[in-house]
Protein backbone atom coordinates (compact mmCIF):
# COMPACT_ATOMS: atom_id res chain seq x y z
CA UNK A 1 0.00 0.00 0.00
CA UNK A 2 1.85 3.27 -0.99
CA UNK A 3 -1.38 5.49 0.08
CA UNK A 4 -4.51 5.60 2.33
CA UNK A 5 -7.14 8.12 1.74
CA UNK A 6 -8.16 9.89 5.01
CA UNK A 7 -11.85 11.01 5.87
CA UNK A 8 -10.70 14.37 6.42
CA UNK A 9 -7.63 16.23 7.81
CA UNK A 10 -7.62 17.90 11.15
CA UNK A 11 -10.98 19.18 10.90
CA UNK A 12 -13.89 17.80 8.90
CA UNK A 13 -13.82 20.94 6.77
CA UNK A 14 -10.39 20.01 5.18
CA UNK A 15 -11.23 17.65 2.56
CA UNK A 16 -9.22 15.82 0.58
CA UNK A 17 -7.00 14.24 2.86
CA UNK A 18 -4.32 11.15 2.67
CA UNK A 19 -1.34 9.99 3.70
CA UNK A 20 1.14 8.52 1.24
CA UNK A 21 5.11 6.92 1.12
CA UNK A 22 6.75 8.94 -1.93
CA UNK A 23 9.48 6.13 -1.96
CA UNK A 24 8.22 2.41 -1.81
CA UNK A 25 5.03 0.93 0.42
CA UNK A 26 3.82 2.10 3.69
CA UNK A 27 5.40 0.59 6.82
CA UNK A 28 1.96 -0.66 8.87
CA UNK A 29 -0.81 -2.43 8.41
CA UNK A 30 -3.84 -1.49 9.72
CA UNK A 31 -5.66 -4.22 11.08
CA UNK A 32 -8.60 -2.87 12.22
CA UNK A 33 -11.18 0.45 11.91
CA UNK A 34 -10.35 3.40 9.71
CA UNK A 35 -7.84 6.00 11.59
CA UNK A 36 -7.71 9.53 11.08
CA UNK A 37 -5.17 12.33 10.34
CA UNK A 38 -4.21 13.18 14.12
CA UNK A 39 -4.63 9.36 14.70
CA UNK A 40 -1.76 9.12 12.64
CA UNK A 41 0.40 12.46 13.42
CA UNK A 42 -0.22 10.57 17.17
CA UNK A 43 0.28 6.89 15.64
CA UNK A 44 3.80 7.81 14.32
CA UNK A 45 5.21 10.44 16.95
CA UNK A 46 4.53 8.17 20.06
CA UNK A 47 5.87 4.90 17.92
CA UNK A 48 9.80 6.79 17.39
CA UNK A 49 9.27 7.33 21.12
CA UNK A 50 8.27 3.73 22.28
CA UNK A 51 11.03 2.40 19.79
CA UNK A 52 13.56 4.55 21.14
CA UNK A 53 12.58 3.73 25.09
CA UNK A 54 13.12 -0.09 23.58
CA UNK A 55 16.45 0.41 22.17
CA UNK A 56 17.61 2.20 24.60
CA UNK A 57 16.56 0.93 28.07
CA UNK A 58 16.07 -3.17 26.72
CA UNK A 59 12.86 -2.70 28.40
CA UNK A 60 9.73 -2.99 27.20
CA UNK A 61 7.63 0.86 26.58
CA UNK A 62 4.46 2.36 26.19
CA UNK A 63 3.56 5.98 25.77
CA UNK A 64 -0.10 7.18 26.06
CA UNK A 65 -0.61 10.21 23.62
CA UNK A 66 -3.18 13.09 23.30
CA UNK A 67 -3.04 15.77 20.10
CA UNK A 68 0.45 14.65 19.22
CA UNK A 69 2.10 14.97 22.83
CA UNK A 70 2.64 12.56 25.65
CA UNK A 71 -0.20 12.25 28.45
CA UNK A 72 2.67 9.33 29.42
CA UNK A 73 5.13 7.38 28.73
CA UNK A 74 6.75 4.46 30.62
CA UNK A 75 9.10 1.29 30.69
CA UNK A 76 8.24 -2.25 32.20
CA UNK A 77 9.20 -2.13 35.35
CA UNK A 78 7.10 -3.92 38.17
CA UNK A 79 4.25 -1.78 40.08
CA UNK A 80 4.25 -1.83 43.44
CA UNK A 81 0.36 -2.93 45.19
CA UNK A 82 -0.18 0.77 45.78
CA UNK A 83 0.49 1.57 42.55
CA UNK A 84 -1.78 -1.56 41.16
CA UNK A 85 -5.18 -0.06 43.18
CA UNK A 86 -4.23 3.60 41.69
CA UNK A 87 -4.27 2.30 38.15
CA UNK A 88 -7.21 0.30 38.01
CA UNK A 89 -5.27 -3.25 37.59
CA UNK A 90 -5.24 -5.37 40.88
CA UNK A 91 -7.20 -7.82 39.29
CA UNK A 92 -4.98 -8.27 36.48
CA UNK A 93 -1.70 -10.93 35.65
CA UNK A 94 0.62 -8.11 34.19
CA UNK A 95 3.71 -8.65 31.93
CA UNK A 96 6.14 -6.70 31.47
CA UNK A 97 4.27 -5.17 28.48
CA UNK A 98 0.88 -4.78 30.58
CA UNK A 99 2.58 -3.22 32.97
CA UNK A 100 4.71 -0.29 31.21
CA UNK A 101 1.19 0.58 29.29
CA UNK A 102 -0.36 0.32 32.79
CA UNK A 103 2.01 2.68 34.06
CA UNK A 104 1.90 4.92 30.76
CA UNK A 105 -2.10 5.28 31.27
CA UNK A 106 -0.94 6.13 34.86
CA UNK A 107 1.35 9.15 34.99
CA UNK A 108 -2.08 11.50 33.92
CA UNK A 109 -5.59 9.44 33.95
CA UNK A 110 -7.21 13.10 33.35
CA UNK A 111 -5.49 13.99 29.88
CA UNK A 112 -5.15 9.88 28.96
CA UNK A 113 -9.16 10.20 28.28
CA UNK A 114 -9.31 8.91 24.78
CA UNK A 115 -5.53 8.42 24.14
CA UNK A 116 -3.41 6.96 21.35
CA UNK A 117 -1.40 3.88 22.30
CA UNK A 118 2.12 2.99 21.50
CA UNK A 119 3.68 -0.35 22.37
CA UNK A 120 7.28 -1.23 21.56
CA UNK A 121 6.85 -4.74 21.68
CA UNK A 122 3.64 -7.68 20.80
CA UNK A 123 0.69 -6.43 22.56
CA UNK A 124 -0.38 -9.97 24.68
CA UNK A 125 -3.78 -10.55 26.44
CA UNK A 126 -3.31 -8.86 29.71
CA UNK A 127 -2.35 -5.32 27.99
CA UNK A 128 -5.77 -5.59 25.97
CA UNK A 129 -7.20 -6.24 28.84
CA UNK A 130 -5.79 -2.62 30.45
CA UNK A 131 -7.33 -1.43 27.11
CA UNK A 132 -10.40 -3.16 26.84
CA UNK A 133 -11.91 -0.93 29.95
CA UNK A 134 -10.15 2.35 28.92
CA UNK A 135 -11.66 4.95 26.74
CA UNK A 136 -9.16 5.23 23.89
CA UNK A 137 -9.28 5.75 20.22
CA UNK A 138 -6.01 3.37 18.84
CA UNK A 139 -3.03 1.70 18.86
CA UNK A 140 0.33 0.77 16.98
CA UNK A 141 2.67 -1.97 17.90
CA UNK A 142 4.90 -4.13 15.74
CA UNK A 143 2.57 -6.91 16.36
CA UNK A 144 -0.33 -8.68 18.57
CA UNK A 145 -0.99 -12.35 19.87
CA UNK A 146 -4.21 -13.54 18.73
CA UNK A 147 -6.51 -13.38 21.86
CA UNK A 148 -5.26 -9.52 22.07
CA UNK A 149 -6.29 -8.52 18.71
CA UNK A 150 -9.58 -10.28 18.61
CA UNK A 151 -10.37 -8.46 22.59
CA UNK A 152 -9.33 -5.29 20.44
CA UNK A 153 -11.40 -4.85 17.85
CA UNK A 154 -14.42 -5.28 20.03
CA UNK A 155 -13.53 -1.97 21.23
CA UNK A 156 -15.65 0.97 20.03
CA UNK A 157 -18.42 -1.36 18.39
CA UNK A 158 -15.61 -2.76 16.24
CA UNK A 159 -14.07 0.49 14.94
CA UNK A 160 -11.05 0.36 17.34
CA UNK A 161 -7.95 1.95 15.19
CA UNK A 162 -5.12 -0.98 15.33
CA UNK A 163 -2.37 -0.78 13.30
CA UNK A 164 0.83 -3.07 13.03
CA UNK A 165 4.25 -1.15 12.87
CA UNK A 166 7.23 -2.34 10.68
CA UNK A 167 9.76 -2.49 13.66
CA UNK A 168 12.46 -2.46 11.25
CA UNK A 169 11.41 0.49 8.93
CA UNK A 170 13.52 3.65 8.65
CA UNK A 171 12.59 6.66 6.62
CA UNK A 172 15.37 8.88 5.21
CA UNK A 173 17.68 11.52 6.78
CA UNK A 174 15.42 14.41 5.55
CA UNK A 175 12.15 15.33 6.58
CA UNK A 176 9.96 17.82 4.68
CA UNK A 177 6.70 19.86 5.40
CA UNK A 178 4.79 22.29 4.29
CA UNK A 179 3.11 25.13 5.91
CA UNK A 180 1.22 28.22 3.96
CA UNK A 181 2.75 26.75 0.55
CA UNK A 182 6.33 26.81 2.01
CA UNK A 183 8.33 23.52 2.19
CA UNK A 184 10.31 23.16 5.45
CA UNK A 185 13.55 20.97 4.78
CA UNK A 186 15.76 19.43 7.94
CA UNK A 187 17.68 16.35 9.08
CA UNK A 188 15.35 14.36 10.63
CA UNK A 189 16.36 14.31 14.94
CA UNK A 190 18.23 11.23 15.15
CA UNK A 191 20.37 12.06 18.06
CA UNK A 192 20.87 9.01 20.27
CA UNK A 193 19.64 9.40 24.39
CA UNK A 194 21.98 7.63 26.20
CA UNK A 195 24.11 8.05 29.02
CA UNK A 196 26.59 9.95 27.67
CA UNK A 197 24.60 12.71 27.69
CA UNK A 198 24.66 12.50 31.32
CA UNK A 199 28.45 12.84 32.24
CA UNK A 200 28.85 16.20 32.22
CA UNK A 201 27.56 16.80 35.87
CA UNK A 202 27.93 20.70 36.86
CA UNK A 203 26.89 20.18 40.73
CA UNK A 204 28.46 19.65 43.86
CA UNK A 205 27.03 16.24 44.27
CA UNK A 206 28.02 14.26 41.20
CA UNK A 207 26.51 10.67 41.78
CA UNK A 208 23.78 9.84 39.48
CA UNK A 209 22.23 5.99 40.56
CA UNK A 210 21.41 3.61 37.39
CA UNK A 211 17.62 4.44 38.00
CA UNK A 212 18.01 7.16 38.27
CA UNK A 213 19.74 7.47 34.73
CA UNK A 214 16.72 5.38 33.35
CA UNK A 215 14.42 7.72 34.55
CA UNK A 216 16.82 10.83 32.88
CA UNK A 217 16.91 9.34 29.77
CA UNK A 218 13.33 8.45 30.00
CA UNK A 219 12.65 12.11 30.55
CA UNK A 220 14.70 13.14 27.63
CA UNK A 221 13.24 10.89 25.23
CA UNK A 222 9.41 11.78 26.00
CA UNK A 223 10.49 15.69 25.50
CA UNK A 224 12.26 14.42 22.11
CA UNK A 225 8.43 13.75 20.82
CA UNK A 226 6.91 16.80 23.41
CA UNK A 227 5.33 19.68 21.77
CA UNK A 228 7.82 22.50 23.05
CA UNK A 229 8.19 24.46 25.51
CA UNK A 230 8.06 21.25 27.81
CA UNK A 231 9.37 19.66 31.20
CA UNK A 232 9.26 16.64 31.93
CA UNK A 233 9.13 14.82 35.46
CA UNK A 234 9.41 10.86 35.99
CA UNK A 235 9.80 8.12 38.32
CA UNK A 236 10.35 4.60 39.02
CA UNK A 237 10.25 3.87 35.16
CA UNK A 238 7.11 6.19 33.97
CA UNK A 239 6.66 9.65 33.13
CA UNK A 240 5.06 11.20 36.24
CA UNK A 241 4.23 14.41 34.58
CA UNK A 242 4.62 16.52 31.58
CA UNK A 243 3.88 20.01 30.98
CA UNK A 244 4.02 20.52 26.85
CA UNK A 245 3.48 23.48 24.86
CA UNK A 246 3.84 26.09 27.07
CA UNK A 247 5.41 29.38 25.95
CA UNK A 248 7.05 30.23 29.55
CA UNK A 249 9.77 27.41 30.70
CA UNK A 250 8.31 28.06 34.30
CA UNK A 251 4.69 27.60 33.20
CA UNK A 252 6.25 23.98 31.76
CA UNK A 253 7.81 23.45 35.30
CA UNK A 254 4.43 24.07 37.44
CA UNK A 255 2.43 22.66 34.88
CA UNK A 256 4.39 19.34 34.85
CA UNK A 257 4.60 19.64 38.72
CA UNK A 258 0.99 19.72 39.71
CA UNK A 259 0.70 16.87 37.41
CA UNK A 260 3.26 15.15 38.97
CA UNK A 261 1.84 15.72 42.25
CA UNK A 262 -1.55 14.75 41.63
CA UNK A 263 0.20 11.49 40.38
CA UNK A 264 1.75 10.99 43.92
CA UNK A 265 -1.88 12.27 45.52
CA UNK A 266 -4.01 9.65 43.91
CA UNK A 267 -2.25 7.17 46.19
CA UNK A 268 -2.91 8.82 49.44
CA UNK A 269 -4.77 6.08 51.58
CA UNK A 270 -7.49 8.14 51.81
CA UNK A 271 -7.71 8.13 47.89
CA UNK A 272 -6.82 4.72 47.39
CA UNK A 273 -10.12 3.83 49.92
CA UNK A 274 -12.66 6.40 48.40
CA UNK A 275 -15.55 4.12 47.82
CA UNK A 276 -17.42 4.31 45.05
CA UNK A 277 -21.19 3.06 43.84
CA UNK A 278 -21.89 -0.04 41.46
CA UNK A 279 -21.96 0.66 37.97
CA UNK A 280 -20.08 3.99 38.01
CA UNK A 281 -17.47 4.01 34.93
CA UNK A 282 -13.81 4.48 35.04
CA UNK A 283 -13.79 8.28 33.33
CA UNK A 284 -16.42 8.96 36.15
CA UNK A 285 -13.93 7.64 39.10
CA UNK A 286 -10.86 9.93 37.40
CA UNK A 287 -12.93 13.25 37.00
CA UNK A 288 -14.19 12.74 40.79
CA UNK A 289 -10.72 11.51 42.37
CA UNK A 290 -9.25 15.07 40.53
CA UNK A 291 -12.75 17.07 41.70
CA UNK A 292 -11.69 15.59 45.28
CA UNK A 293 -7.84 16.58 45.13
CA UNK A 294 -8.69 20.25 43.54
CA UNK A 295 -8.65 23.28 46.08
CA UNK A 296 -11.52 25.15 44.57
CA UNK A 297 -13.93 22.64 43.41
CA UNK A 298 -17.49 24.10 44.19
CA UNK A 299 -20.44 23.21 46.05
CA UNK A 300 -22.28 22.11 43.07
CA UNK A 301 -19.84 20.06 41.74
CA UNK A 302 -19.92 18.32 45.40
CA UNK A 303 -23.44 17.62 44.82
CA UNK A 304 -22.91 15.15 42.08
CA UNK A 305 -20.69 13.37 44.09
CA UNK A 306 -23.74 12.07 45.61
CA UNK A 307 -24.25 10.21 42.52
CA UNK A 308 -21.02 8.29 42.08
CA UNK A 309 -19.19 8.22 45.91
CA UNK A 310 -21.05 5.59 48.44
CA UNK A 311 -20.94 8.26 50.90
CA UNK A 312 -19.60 11.76 50.99
CA UNK A 313 -15.94 11.90 51.66
CA UNK A 314 -14.35 14.79 53.35
CA UNK A 315 -11.09 16.16 51.42
CA UNK A 316 -7.62 15.97 52.23
CA UNK A 317 -6.63 19.58 54.05
CA UNK A 318 -3.48 21.41 52.61
CA UNK A 319 -1.81 20.30 55.50
CA UNK A 320 -2.36 16.94 54.77
CA UNK A 321 -1.24 17.17 51.48
CA UNK A 322 1.62 18.95 51.98
CA UNK A 323 2.47 16.20 54.22
CA UNK A 324 1.83 13.36 51.80
CA UNK A 325 3.72 15.45 49.22
CA UNK A 326 6.90 16.27 51.01
CA UNK A 327 7.52 11.97 51.30
CA UNK A 328 7.87 11.95 47.45
CA UNK A 329 11.77 11.76 46.92
CA UNK A 330 14.24 10.90 44.35
CA UNK A 331 12.41 12.67 40.83
CA UNK A 332 14.28 12.84 37.96
CA UNK A 333 13.39 15.80 35.48
CA UNK A 334 14.29 16.63 32.00
CA UNK A 335 14.06 19.40 30.41
CA UNK A 336 14.00 20.22 26.29
CA UNK A 337 16.12 23.43 26.62
CA UNK A 338 18.21 25.27 29.18
CA UNK A 339 16.87 26.53 32.04
CA UNK A 340 16.44 30.46 32.03
CA UNK A 341 15.93 31.15 35.95
CA UNK A 342 16.28 29.78 39.24
CA UNK A 343 12.68 29.46 39.43
CA UNK A 344 12.23 26.42 37.90
CA UNK A 345 15.21 24.83 40.42
CA UNK A 346 12.85 26.22 43.17
CA UNK A 347 9.53 24.94 41.62
CA UNK A 348 11.14 20.97 40.67
CA UNK A 349 12.20 20.85 44.53
CA UNK A 350 8.77 21.36 45.87
CA UNK A 351 8.08 17.76 43.55
CA UNK A 352 10.33 16.28 44.99
CA UNK A 353 13.03 16.37 41.67
CA UNK A 354 16.68 15.18 42.98
CA UNK A 355 18.03 14.72 39.88
CA UNK A 356 18.14 16.92 36.40
CA UNK A 357 19.43 16.88 33.16
CA UNK A 358 18.89 20.05 30.85
CA UNK A 359 20.99 21.27 27.87
CA UNK A 360 22.38 23.92 29.54
CA UNK A 361 24.10 27.62 27.70
CA UNK A 362 22.00 29.99 29.38
CA UNK A 363 23.66 33.44 30.68
CA UNK A 364 22.37 32.31 34.17
CA UNK A 365 23.64 28.73 34.38
CA UNK A 366 25.82 29.61 37.44
CA UNK A 367 22.71 31.28 39.12
CA UNK A 368 20.54 27.74 38.49
CA UNK A 369 23.83 25.84 39.16
CA UNK A 370 23.92 27.21 42.64
CA UNK A 371 20.49 26.85 42.72
CA UNK A 372 20.14 23.06 42.32
CA UNK A 373 23.45 23.01 44.87
CA UNK A 374 21.39 24.41 47.26
CA UNK A 375 18.45 22.13 47.39
CA UNK A 376 21.24 18.98 47.25
CA UNK A 377 20.22 18.18 43.43
CA UNK A 378 22.48 16.82 40.79
CA UNK A 379 22.16 18.16 37.18
CA UNK A 380 23.55 17.02 33.86
CA UNK A 381 24.27 19.88 30.88
CA UNK A 382 23.33 17.17 28.04
CA UNK A 383 24.36 19.68 25.43
CA UNK A 384 21.18 18.54 23.65
CA UNK A 385 18.05 20.62 23.33
CA UNK A 386 15.35 18.88 22.02
CA UNK A 387 12.46 21.18 20.34
CA UNK A 388 9.58 19.35 18.60
CA UNK A 389 7.54 21.34 16.81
Amino acid sequence: MKEFILKYGCNPHQKPAKIYSKQGDLPFKILNGKPGYINFLDAFNSWQLVKELKLALNLPAAASFKHVSPAGAAVGVPLSNQLKKSYFVEDIELSPVATAYARARGADRMSSFGDWVAISDIVDLPTATILSRSVSDGIIAPGYTKEALELLKKKKKGSYCIIEMDFNYEPEGTERREVYGITFEQKRNTALINDAKLTNIVTKNKEIPEAAKRDLILAMSTLKYTQSNSVCYTFNGQVIGCGAGQQSRIHCTRLAGSKADIWYLRQHPTVLNLRFKEGVTRPNIDNAIDQFLRDDVTEVEKEGWRDIFDEMPIQLTQEEKAQWLSTLKGVSLGSDAFFPFRDNIDRAAQSGVKYIVQPGGSVRDDIVIESCNENDMIMAFSGLRLFHH
